[in-house]
């Protein structure tokens, strides 16, 4: 059932404009009209993909922001999670923990961009990003270097209770930029 018919209204107040401007003019040849489930469902498509999109906003965010356990949320239980060919087991929230584990306080930057999302059931569907991030970490010993990766999430979603999650993420990087770490005693967005 469609959430908000304002988009049925606006197109029922557009054909009626229409009819009133001179579709009875044998020149203007009116539509083919869908039906009203066609409609709805096409607009669930549309709802359905925006909630997708906000859904990887949140991840991107999440990750920047350090929000582990939200970042945790996004996913379902079962969800495959492969990064830069290494798998990792346990779903979300133990990737969640091994991204906080890696980068801890860290400033990094990730950016999602031109989502290509298909609906492919009711409670299914998939999607490719392109992505860049920027990582950089203490200028420590063992420490890994930085970064600035350039590649693409390849992801499946469901939805689980009315909310979309991530069911399945890879992480595929085309370029990776090398970074120079900061200093640990110094605050590493100032420089300070």
């Amino acid at each position: 059932m469609v959430k908000n018919n304002k988009f049925l209204i606006s197109v029922t107040l557009v054909l009626v404009l229409l009819i009133i401007a001179g579709w009875s003019d044998k020149k203007i040849q009116p539509p083919q009209t869908a039906s009203v489930s066609e409609l709805e469902e096409k607009i669930q498509h549309l709802e359905d993909i925006e909630q997708i999109k906000q859904l990887k906003a949140r991840y991107f965010r999440f990750v920047d922001e350090k929000k582990w356990s939200d970042l945790a949320g996004l996913f379902t239980a079962d969800a495959r999670i492969v990064a830069d060919g290494q798998e990792y087991p346990g779903g979300g929230k133990a990737f969640a923990n091994m991204i906080g584990n890696l980068v801890g306080k860290a400033p990094t930057v990730h950016h999602g961009h031109m989502p290509e999302i298909e609906i492919i059931g009711k409670d299914k569907a998939e999607g490719v990003w392109a992505m860049e991030d920027l990582l950089t970490f203490p200028d420590a010993k063992g420490s890994p270097p930085g970064h600035n990766g350039y590649g693409q999430y390849h992801e499946t979603y469901r939805k689980v209770n009315g909310v979309w999650k991530i069911s399945s993420m890879e992480l595929t990087r085309f370029r990776m930029d090398p970074l120079k770490n900061w200093d640990p005693n110094t605050d590493p967005v100032t420089g300070k």
